[in-house]
């Protein structure tokens, strides 16, 4: 190595020069001379006052070798990890340069020569064939360790100190031997139980990778002991129902139910899913320690359910274990494709130091079969290892192979101390292989014939385990069969008692802990009125309250006129915009002890610089929030989040899961960004209720209406979220008022049920003068799912459009220029669940009126029509639509065409009506036409 060519042309100077640098910056030569000049001054700078710059510089040969030998050290600390024995299948890649004494500059005359550079590894002076004996036992066995690019040296030097000293060799008791073996039983028992009871059916089997078993319940043992109370779980379909029996202690009969059908009840109004995709929860006791463990359900998205995971964890942090990262721990297991390939867990990695979203560490366990679906590791990724995306935030990792079951339970207690002691995520990766294909009905010889040979005469991972054993005396042959026919002969019997019986439903209580008191909703509860009306007094304080600013401290002029202008509503007018209404509901809320959460991109400000919530000082980067200044209040938490959509998303449906009582709001950037999470919103928002019985009372807040932005910054997208709606599964509101956004807000918590909320906010509304609520407007008011007019004459009205969000200014505008009583307009404020009953009483009231029409902005395929056009299609209330034509794209990027469209749907609206008899006309002369054509 070029690098390494001063070591066979050695000379006092070029030494001299090395020192000289050294002094200067230490960083600026090899690992070894910086360790050796360390030394070297260390020891010349004794009592006797000699100080390193008297010292004459060592240049003897041996001290040459001192310094390789320190760098040999560094080299296997550093690169060990890619010559490590972690494949169980397949044989390593290898990697240039080697480890070959050559590569530090030694040979085997070197082998009996005593170094100084033992020293740091704790064995004192040694002989160079023993130091690297250590290195290789540490770095190269079955354990491999990245970890050297984590740049605290803090953490470094806690890895080696752990590692170095046990040769990263496990060291565990006969009674912990005998309990790995005991968990490695009962994970290859199960499998190999489902796979002859159930043949054929899909269960995507841990087999290959049944050490994760063990593996797990060992970091549950090791986090109780360091004072964890909770593990938070999530993981894909890969040996789920593993997981779910062996350590979630799921009953055996329940999940023998699920593959024979038993489980379903026709009284249920749920659709349930797939067994591999359920969640579970529990309580578990461990050296008298009790340990909540949950596992959240997962669709097949993979590693969706990542950051639900995190945001349920950090809800748990913040109000069950105040603040306290320690008592709680994420856990997530992913697979080597999806580790390596999707984009949510970068994006969940890159949350883990940041103030709205750090959980104090995960560990991510990689179930790292080598192969994704029939896709090799060398299509699946570009990087060395699936894992390598760790380094971004300098997380370590353990590559371990996943046939040395002590090995793993080793290396993953490490990482449970390491997240206990420093807060940060930690990766094991486990090498292992899928002994089937991607289910159990797959040939995987197709694809990967050579390696599905070697599988084949593979052992798995308990014989291998109990042939150590055997050999080690910790138990014998009699008893290892004793414990496999005795766990086989409690399977059996769990499978008779689930074929006995007619249904085997396991009755556990949805609503418990921070559920407690809530319930699923009827038709009835969903539709009813709720009261959200704040007393006069009590609101006006807390107006007060935020738009104080305190005269200590110096704000911007213009945040001060804005506050100015806001103190003046509360005091003065009595007539509040957007922006008050949406504090006020946040702050009356807060005052009843109700947590309010608010997260998205730029939200402390907000994107339209609207809400200004938080506040920065004029002279420094200090923040003022005047939300939580008010006393006695719950707390207010805001945080502007990374850019991201999916990841955020998810992470703050985890965390309203969490905690019902709290109001969890994400905010979009703009509502056209919302598609970046669609997953989230399909697999969770909408589904979640109906396939895992599980509420929550997410809102969110997507900025929509069509104002000439273009095609990017105009919809959020209302025909996607129209077409999820069923079952009462979630509210899609549009709202014209400031009031009437207080109210929907306040709801959200006033129901003993929850609903995800999905909100079209406004942009142009923020500010538009008519778009304000007198005082009595939230004190007297509720919710109103539609607002009639009070201004056309109800006998006159010929014509009645129904319109929901910002368009209806618009109307408004032409309304009242036109003088216009003969078309009333509609404010549809909830789409979803739709008002139909309310909207069909407008048949009734306007009699006169000849035309019922929707009238929208966006494109006629788009928005919420589709949806009208269904809902209504068999109803008395015939609607015809006036929209922009359909297209492509959401909107034009063309400021005069967008102008030109407006105009022509208002004008449009409010065309003279044709009349009843008009359209009869029309339609005999229709009908004939066709007939004659016909003929």
């Amino acid at each position: 190595m070029d690098r390494l060519n001063y070591i066979n042309s050695a000379n006092a100077d070029y030494i001299s020069g090395l020192y000289d640098a050294y002094q200067q910056d230490p960083e600026s030569v090899d690992f070894g001379w910086q360790k050796f000049f360390e030394g070297f001054e260390f020891g010349q700078s004794g009592g006797d006052g000699v100080t390193a710059a008297d010292a004459p510089v060592p240049n003897s040969e041996h001290a040459l070798k001192e310094i390789n030998a320190l760098n040999m050290i560094h080299g296997y600390r550093q690169r060990g990890h890619l010559f490590s024995k972690t494949n169980p299948v397949r044989e390593r890649r290898q990697h240039f340069p080697g480890k070959e004494l050559e590569v530090f500059g030694l040979s085997d005359a070197d082998l009996d020569t005593v170094f100084n550079a033992g020293i740091e590894l704790g064995i004192g002076p040694a002989k160079l064939k023993d130091i690297r004996a250590v290195l290789e036992q540490t770095y190269c066995g079955p354990i491999g360790a990245e970890y050297k690019y984590l740049r605290n040296p803090i953490k470094t030097k806690w890895f080696e100190e752990r590692m170095e000293s046990k040769r990263n060799t496990p060291n565990f008791t006969a009674d912990e031997k005998k309990q790995i073996f005991g968990k490695l039983n009962q994970a290859v028992g199960f499998e190999n139980f489902l796979g002859t009871k159930f043949l054929g059916q899909k269960r995507f089997s841990l087999e290959g990778g049944e050490a994760l078993i063990p593996a797990l319940n060992s970091i549950i043992v090791k986090g109780a002991e360091l004072g964890i109370e909770e593990f938070t779980i999530g993981m894909a379909h890969r040996g789920r129902l593993n997981v779910l029996a062996n350590i979630m202690e799921k009953s055996y009969k329940e999940i023998f139910a699920e593959f024979q059908g038993k489980n379903y009840d026709a009284d249920s109004p749920h659709g349930g899913d797939v067994k591999y995709h359920l969640g579970y929860s529990t309580d578990i006791q461990t050296n008298g320690k009790k340990v909540h463990l949950s596992l959240c359900p997962n669709p097949s998205h993979l590693e969706t359910v990542d950051p639900v995971v995190e945001g349920l964890t950090r809800s748990k942090i913040d109000f069950k274990y105040n603040g306290d990262h320690n008592k709680i721990a994420p856990i997530l297991i992913h697979g080597d494709a999806s580790v390596a390939g999707q984009g949510i867990v970068y994006e969940v990695l890159q949350m883990e130091s940041l103030e709205g979203y750090r959980t104090g560490g995960t560990i991510h366990v990689v179930i790292n079969n080598q192969i994704g679906f029939t896709t090799n590791y060398k299509d699946a990724r570009s990087s060395t290892y699936c894992t390598d995306v760790a380094k971004t935030v300098l997380a370590p990792v353990f590559h371990v192979n996943g046939d040395d079951a002590e090995a793993l339970a080793y290396a993953i207690n490490l990482a449970m101390e390491y997240r206990q002691a420093f807060n940060g995520d930690v990766f094991i990766d486990i090498l292992c292989y899928r002994r089937y294909g991607h289910n159990e009905s797959d040939e995987p010889k197709f694809t990967q014939p050579l390696l599905y040979k070697a599988i084949e005469a593979h052992a798995n991972p308990l014989e291998i385990y109990k042939q150590k054993l055997l050999a080690e005396g910790v138990i014998d042959d009699a008893a290892a069969k004793k414990i496999e026919s005795d766990f086989r002969a409690i399977l059996q019997a769990d499978l008779d008692a689930s074929k006995a019986e007619d249904k085997v439903i396991e009755s556990r209580p949805m609503f418990l802990g921070a559920w407690q008191g809530f319930h699923l909703a009827t038709d009835k509860e969903v539709a009813a009125s709720q009261d959200t009306a704040v007393p006069e007094a009590e609101l006006l304080a807390i107006g007060k309250t935020i738009t104080n600013l305190p005269k200590e401290k110096q704000f911007f002029k213009k945040i001060e006129k804005l506050f100015d202008d806001r103190k003046k509503m509360v005091e003065q007018t009595q007539i509040f915009d957007w922006a008050m209404g949406e504090l006020l509901a946040y702050g009356t809320l807060l005052k009843e002890g109700h947590p309010v959460r608010l997260s998205g991109e730029d939200v402390k400000r907000g994107t339209f610089s609207h809400r200004h919530a938080v506040l920065t000082l004029a002279e420094s980067e200090e923040e003022y929030s005047p939300l939580a200044t008010i006393e006695g209040a719950a707390p207010f938490y805001i945080y502007n989040s990374l850019l991201s959509e999916y990841g955020v998303l998810g992470f703050d449906y985890g965390y309203a899961l969490a905690n019902p009582n709290a109001l969890t709001i994400w905010e979009a950037q703009f509502g056209d960004f919302v598609n970046g999470a669609q997953i989230i919103i399909d697999q969770y928002i909408a589904s979640s209720e109906t396939k895992w019985q599980r509420g929550n009372g997410l809102v969110m807040l997507l900025p929509h209406g069509f104002e000439g932005q273009g095609p990017e910054h105009s919809s959020a997208r209302i025909e996607r979220f129209m077409e999820l709606c069923a079952d009462n599964n979630i509210q899609v509101a549009n709202v014209t008022t400031p009031a009437n956004f207080f109210h929907i807000m306040r709801r959200q918590l006033k129901r003993d049920f929850r609903k995800p909320l999905i909100i079209f906010s406004p942009k142009s509304l923020l500010r538009h003068p008519a778009c304000v609520s007198p005082l009595k407007d939230f004190t007297e008011g509720k919710f109103c799912e539609i607002i009639d007019d009070s201004y056309v004459d109800n006998k006159k009205v010929k014509r009645v459009l129904f319109v929901s969000g910002k368009l209806y200014y618009e109307l408004l505008d032409k309304q009242q220029a036109d003088k216009r009583k003969d078309v009333a307009i509609v404010r549809v404020e909830q789409l979803y669940p739709t008002p139909v009953i309310a909207m069909q009483k407008m048949k009734s009231k306007y009699s006169n009126a000849t035309d019922f029409i929707w009238v929208q902005e966006e494109p006629e395929n788009m928005g919420a029509w589709p949806y009208m056009l269904r809902k209504f299609r068999k109803s008395e209330l015939q609607l015809d639509v006036i929209s922009r034509k359909e297209s492509a794209s959401t909107a034009t990027g063309y400021a005069k065409q967008h102008a030109s469209q407006q105009a022509y749907i208002i004008s449009k609206a409010f065309e003279s009506p044709v009349s009843n008899e008009a359209k009869e006309k029309i339609k005999a002369t229709t009908e004939k036409m066709n007939k004659v054509v016909a003929d």
